[in-house]
């Protein structure tokens, strides 16, 4: 497997960390992608390193392509971008829309843009976005982040059916709370006891990309702990 190219988006987070490191371990040719230098500077050695905003789709494009030419068209896109703010319906901003919408709906459909026309040229391929619960079940409080998480598993299941026929996975993972140390000082002990740590959400990711995955497409795969 050590031909095969995984990149993964949001690398420079806890989440996007854990599942380049597991799918380095797996055997994959991984590049790391993240809008900040220093979350990338955390990577484990031997996992190639990209500073790349996925929100700017011309960027993106660029990125992707010239990530094909280096190393070798992608194998497996894995998206953990994401952004999150608090706020209820009455009181969202255009800013809080556009920022969740940018970061979560935008960044996915732009990188999916990106990797697809090589994964449709070769016949294969396997993408994994990060949802969450709000995104399937509407949260009190959470109106902007839980609409545009909304939208992005609307494409998960949208980018499915269009590339599905062409041999290409499309699946989700939905995580209510992740195990970090910003939300282990942002959340109470009470809702802390569901949080799920990155790596057990990154090795759901490894198995989604897997070959033993091969007959799982559409799925949103709820992952909301004990």
């Amino acid at each position: 497997m050590g031909d095969r190219v995984a990149l993964v988006a949001g690398a420079g987070g806890p989440l996007g960390r854990a599942t380049a490191e597991s799918l380095a371990g797996a055997g994959f040719t991984v590049v790391a992608i993240d809008r900040s230098e220093q979350g990338l500077g955390e990577l484990a050695d031997g996992i190639r390193r990209e500073v790349g905003d996925p929100t700017d789709p011309a960027a993106t494009k660029a990125l992707v392509d010239r990530i094909a030419t280096e190393v070798g068209a992608p194998d497996v896109l894995v998206n953990t971008v994401g952004a999150f703010r608090l706020g209820d319906a009455l009181t969202a901003t255009p800013e809080d829309l556009r920022v969740m919408i940018d970061v979560n709906l935008g960044a996915a459909l732009w990188l999916s843009q990106a990797v697809g026309s090589y994964m449709r040229q070769r016949g294969s391929g396997a993408i994994v976005h990060v949802s969450s619960r709000p995104g399937i079940e509407p949260t009190a409080g959470m109106a902007a982040y839980g609409i545009s998480k909304a939208a992005l598993t609307h494409l998960t299941r949208l980018l499915d059916l269009e590339l599905h026929p062409h041999g290409i996975r499309v699946n989700a993972v939905l995580p209510q709370l992740l195990d970090t140390p910003r939300n282990r000082a942002a959340f109470p002990a009470d809702q802390l006891a569901h949080a799920v740590a990155p790596k057990a959400i990154a090795d759901i990711i490894a198995f989604l990309v897997s070959d033993a995955a091969a007959p799982i497409s559409g799925a949103l795969l709820p992952a909301y702990g004990a």
